[in-house]
């Protein structure tokens, strides 16, 4: 961990070894959860999945704000090191039901340059048995540097693409440049990986790029603009594989206070409006979902299995 964190894109120069930057990270390794998920896109299902403490957003409808807001939620996760942490996830390989080999880090931005050593130490808490398929689960809004630091070892990058309008990304995620920043990182992300999705004969992603978008209430104007700029990343850089999104309609407001319109669920005419303009744009490469899974979608992390009811 550097002395001054220069980790994300805000640079903000923390010192996180005597405290904690703009995330709310210290240079501990904080773990929310390490469970097997099996709520993620098909080919990513099952999977373990490593839920990091803290995020560089802060986004104020956050579904994980339990975790991600650790001074509002008063909920900071388990401390680690390396070692145990590898450990953590070699045991929850081992004691998985539905064998897999894929392993994701959500929201990991803050403890980017942590990963290689907590791969390494997998290989050798494991006996070199479990070589997982790397997933790195993004808000997207991330540093090119630092995930140059990270090529040849994600294997798939699962980013979100959450704003093409900076005010919105300014009012909701304390990000106004949220827009450049994730055009930036995932072009990057598919300069390492490419921009489709390779499969294996059982339909589980073993190499490539999902992303992802929410659709707030009230800001459709927002998703279209941002899947116009996803259609043209995909006709400039695609050539024999086209990107795959995942449109979400899980939005559900997390906590009571939110304003509105963030204050309600999205509407049927609202998601089938938006999902109309990927159809039209031809991002058809990928999932949507049915509106019951902002119902389905309500983790709860002081449970062993957020994701249990």
């Amino acid at each position: 961990m550097n002395e001054r964190c220069k980790l994300c894109p805000r640079k903000c120069g923390a010192d996180r070894t005597n405290g904690a930057g703009f995330c709310g990270a210290s240079t501990d390794l904080e773990v929310a959860s390490v469970t097997v998920h099996r709520g993620e896109e098909p080919p990513l299902n099952p999977i373990v999945n490593v839920f990091f403490s803290h995020c560089n957003l802060q986004c104020i409808y956050c579904q994980n704000w339990q975790i991600s807001q650790g001074e509002r939620s008063k909920m900071k996760g388990e401390k680690y090191t390396v070692d145990t942490l590898a450990d953590q996830i070699t045991q929850t390989f081992k004691q998985s039901s539905n064998p897999t080999s894929l392993l994701g880090f959500v929201t990991a931005a803050h403890y980017a340059d942590s990963i290689p050593a907590i791969l390494q130490a997998i290989k050798q808490s494991s006996n070199q048995a479990i070589t997982p398929t790397v997933v790195y689960n993004s808000s997207g809004y991330e540093s090119v540097d630092t995930l140059r630091t990270l090529e040849g070892i994600v294997d798939i990058y699962l980013p979100d693409f959450k704003y093409m309008d900076s005010d919105l990304a300014r009012a909701y995620s304390h990000a106004p440049d949220y827009p450049e920043v994730a055009q930036a990182a995932l072009e990057e992300m598919i300069r390492q990986v490419g921009i489709g999705l390779k499969m294996d004969e059982n339909g589980i992603a073993y190499r490539g790029l999902i992303v992802r978008h929410l659709v707030l209430p009230g800001h459709i104007d927002n998703s279209i603009a941002v899947l116009n700029k996803l259609s043209t990343l995909n006709s400039q850089l695609s050539t024999l594989h086209s990107l795959h999104l995942s449109l979400m309609a899980q939005y559900f407001p997390p906590r009571p206070g939110l304003p509105a319109p963030l204050d309600r669920c999205i509407t049927e005419e609202e998601y089938a409006t938006v999902v109309a303009h990927a159809e039209e744009m031809g991002l058809t490469d990928g999932w949507i979902q049915e509106l019951e899974a902002r119902d389905n979608y309500r983790p709860n992390f002081t449970n062993e299995n957020p994701f249990e009811k």
